[in-house]
């Protein structure tokens, strides 16, 4: 599976006490011999205000219909989660090339990788 495929998988509570299953993105780069990726959250509530890494995602995206997703949503590039694929229960769509290029964006905030280290 590609980088940009939404999928469901159970996904983790923060404090591990249990998992629901959700869509997620796939965030990490694809290959065929790994067995985990990296995904980040899609939530459908939305707050009234969005933090700096919450990429909203509704119908007036182009690549709307081709995710998969039902109704608008959050994804979530500060909740991330590395996951065996066997635990994917199904992929639901896509992202486009524009959608990730944002996503990049805002795991650079969520990771703080846009300032000089040293």
């Amino acid at each position: 599976m590609v980088r940009g495929t939404i999928i469901l998988t159970l996904f983790p509570f923060t404090d591990l006490t249990s998992s629901k299953r959700r869509p997620a993105v796939v965030i990490s780069k694809y290959s065929k011999y790994k067995t985990d990726v990296i995904v980040a959250f899609i939530s459908s509530v939305i707050p009234n205000e969005l933090s700096e890494t919450d990429l909203l995602f509704d119908s007036k995206r182009k690549d709307f219909l081709n995710s998969g997703l039902k109704k608008k949503s959050l994804i979530k590039l500060d909740k991330l989660a590395t996951l065996n694929k066997l635990i994917f229960t199904g992929e639901l769509g896509v992202v486009n090339y524009d959608t990730l290029t944002e996503i990049d964006k805002m795991l650079k905030i969520a990771l703080d990788l846009n300032k000089n280290s040293g």
